[in-house]
């Protein structure tokens, strides 16, 4: 934590003071921080668009690496400071599995402890690759930060460039295990609908009706156990869309637990979720006829359940 006394001529917006203290820190860092309660004017979360004056003071719950990537740590490849190795759940010469915790950014300029670095850690520590000998490893697709599950990452551009092809041409399959607030009816059913984007505010909206913005989307969930006012889902992900399974569950009213962009902010606080219930639970390969993919050719591949999975199953979170 850092405690800052303000020293200002003029009353100056709370973002504007800030970012002239670290000029690391973006507008999307410190939005993020406030919704987390990271950043408290004196002794209170405040709008960024609040003034602060001299004499007030400041408490910013962030790590150093977010506060001065650059002189966080001094010396050494940044991936070095990751936390500690990724999860490895499979791997082979061109292709790693990963399993990412919810609460981990996959890749975040303004930190060193990101999924990608404890993957390249991980490689790293085994002597399978080290920088500037040979291609960096390379993310095939993301997951948002409160989200936990399977990251595929390909050694090699050449794998790297077939896993996303894969993933672009929809034949990799992705199975979602989520609890929502509200159980949905039915209990079983496709969503469809159109996904708009608004890039500025990190947000997007369900519309059921096509619109120049909109992008189409799919989500097949079958109800998998309820408790109380929860329910247990199973969720294919046809297409794969920003915040697609978040925003199409809270738009027919079961937002996931948890979420605190889309959710239900006052259950979230009641039943202690810090991030949002949603987790990548199973990815299921074609068959495949690239020499780079034969260990994953026809194969499917799974995590471990979350911690939530079985407090539903057997009615302890409810």
């Amino acid at each position: 934590m850092k405690i800052i006394k303000v020293k200002a001529l003029l009353p100056v917006r709370l973002d504007k003071y800030l970012m002239e203290q670290y000029p690391t820190l973006g507008i999307g860092l410190l939005n993020k921080a406030l919704r987390e309660n990271k950043i408290k004017l004196n002794g209170k979360k405040q709008p960024l668009s609040t003034r602060v004056c001299t004499g007030d003071e400041i408490k910013l719950f962030l790590t150093d690496e977010q506060l001065d990537p650059q002189n966080a740590h001094p010396s050494g490849p940044s991936f070095l400071w990751a936390r500690w190795p990724a999860d490895s759940v499979y791997e082979d010469e061109h292709v790693l599995l990963v399993n990412k915790p919810a609460g981990l950014p996959v890749m975040d300029d303004n930190a060193t402890d990101t999924l990608i670095h404890r993957a390249m850690l991980y490689l790293y520590k085994k002597g399978s690759w080290k920088p500037g000998e040979g291609p960096a490893p390379a993310l095939c697709h993301r997951l948002d930060t409160g989200t936990s599950g399977l990251v595929l990452i390909a050694k090699d551009p050449k794998t790297e460039q077939l896993l996303t092809q894969l993933i672009r041409d929809r034949q990799l399959q992705k199975q979602y295990l989520c609890v929502t607030f509200g159980r949905p009816q039915p209990a079983q059913a496709t969503l469809k609908g159109y996904l708009v984007k608004d890039t500025d505010k990190g947000y997007v909206r369900v519309s059921q009706q096509p619109c120049p913005e909109g992008k189409e989307i799919e989500t097949r969930y079958t109800t998998m156990a309820v408790s109380g006012r929860l329910a247990l889902l199973k969720v294919d992900l046809i297409t794969g869309r920003t915040h697609q399974i978040r925003a199409h569950m809270a738009s027919i009213g079961c937002p996931i637990l948890g979420d605190s962009k889309y959710g239900n902010n006052a259950a979230n606080r009641e039943l202690k979720l810090k991030y949002q219930a949603l987790c990548a639970w199973k990815l299921t390969f074609p068959v495949l006829d690239a020499p780079e993919l034969q260990g994953v050719s026809g194969k499917s591949f799974e995590t471990e359940l979350p911690w939530w999975y079985q407090q539903v199953q057997n009615g302890t979170l409810k």
